[in-house]
Formats: structure tokens, C-alpha cells, sequence
């Protein structure tokens, strides 16, 4: 008689101490309410079937708000990214010139309200000062404007 080992279960690659520990880090970053229902719905993170169920139930909650964590430029670029799978090749490249047209006169017109009159000259040569040889291990230059 040979003595066998019972098999390892996993669930997604995860041992059932990986997938309580996913199940618990993802449920804190649920709303009260879907924790509470959760809860309410008998949802527990306890035995191979019950940590599953959670697991996929906190999966399908999560989907359902994807872009509350984002910032506003990851929205933007989000829904640029929506859009254009409705646009046409020839579309996008239209916008596209257009976009950049509209950039480049606004980049004109700051330049005209605020023209850059100073030259900034920045000077790399070995001369040091007596008070910056106290700090050997910093770079030194001098900025002169003109």
C-alpha cells in the first residue's frame, strides 16, 4: 500500500490563505454598503467554497465602479480612448489637425502677451566662490542674466 499525499487545492493559482488575505485586502477598498451586503447575503471568508463565492462576488462588485480611483487626467484619456474606437481614421486625423493647429496659435498667443525678454545664461566654469567649497561633494554654477 503507498501512502498518498491529498492534492493541494488552489484557486487561481492561490492557496486558501492567499485567496482569504485577496478576499480581505479587497473588500476594504468596497463601499460600507457593499460590505454590508456582503455580509448580509451571507458572503463569508471562511471554507474553500465560501472564500471562492466572496472571491468572485467582491470581483463583480469592483467591476461595477472601475473609474472612481482614477484621476481626472486618466479620465480624460479614458474616454479620449472611448471615443476614438467610434471615430473613422480620417476623423481621428482631422481632429488631430486640427488639435494642433488650435495649440500652436494658442502657444503663439502666450508668447505675444508674455515674450521671454531676459536671456539666461548659465556659466559651468570651474571658478568657486569661497562659500561653496565648503560643501565639496555640490555642483556649482552662476546664472547671469543679461
Amino acid at each position: 500500500m503507498t501512502n498518498k499525499k491529498p492534492q493541494k487545492r488552489t484557486f487561481k493559482g492561490m492557496s486558501y490563505c492567499k485567496v482569504q488575505g485577496a478576499n480581505s485586502k479587497n473588500r476594504n477598498k468596497l463601499h460600507k454598503e457593499d460590505k454590508q451586503w456582503l455580509k448580509d447575503n451571507g458572503y463569508r471568508n471562511v471554507g474553500w467554497d465560501n472564500i471562492i463565492n466572496l472571491y468572485q462576488k467582491i470581483e463583480e462588485i469592483v467591476d461595477r465602479y472601475p473609474f472612481e480611483d482614477l484621476t481626472l487626467e486618466e479620465l480624460f484619456i479614458e474616454a479620449d480612448r472611448i471615443g476614438n474606437k467610434y471615430l473613422t481614421a480620417q476623423e481621428r486625423e482631422e481632429f488631430n489637425q486640427k488639435l494642433a493647429q488650435e495649440v500652436n496659435e494658442i502657444a503663439e498667443e502666450i508668447d505675444r502677451q508674455f515674450p521671454d525678454t531676459e536671456i539666461e545664461v548659465i556659466d559651468f566654469s570651474k571658478k568657486i566662490s569661497n562659500n561653496s567649497r565648503k560643501k565639496r561633494n555640490q555642483k556649482s554654477y552662476r546664472t547671469v542674466k543679461f
